[in-house]
């Protein structure tokens, strides 16, 4: 194995937030049941017998983009992985007005950052209207 899989492996095993580790996998193989996938080729799966919270199956999503990306779930999975409804959702047909899925980029260098802001260049925009800035004279 060479040094980059060998780094690889281990980040695999102890990286959690990187993506799906051995023991996530071995949950799935021994423990999980394939329910559905949604749009973005994320799979979820729920327990074969009810072993989580109060009696209740344990539910999983295996997300598709590589690393733990929450923000990726759509709505309907949402539900189903926080125990509000426990009916699997159909597939979803976005309607017209609704915008694609974009990722949360806070913390990224994707992340918006506004004039004025110390990450960006550029000048807060002066304030108009009626306001007057407070002043401790």
């Amino acid at each position: 194995m060479a040094y980059g899989g060998f780094k690889d492996f281990l980040i695999e095993i102890f990286a959690w937030w990187r993506g799906n580790t051995w023991g996530t996998r071995l949950w799935v193989a021994t423990q999980g049941v394939f329910v559905g996938s949604d749009e973005f080729g994320n799979r979820y799966y729920r327990s074969k017998t009810p072993n989580g919270p109060h009696g209740m199956e344990r539910r999983m999503v295996l997300f598709n983009v590589g690393y733990a990306d929450p923000t990726s779930i759509p709505p309907g999975w949402y539900g189903w992985m926080h125990y509000r409804t426990n009916e699997v959702p159909a597939a979803y047909t976005p309607r017209e007005w609704e915008q694609p899925h974009q990722p949360n980029y806070t913390g990224t260098v994707l992340a918006y950052r506004p004039d004025g802001s110390l990450l960006n260049k550029g000048e807060r925009p002066r304030v108009t209207g009626d306001y007057d800035a407070w002043s401790p004279e």
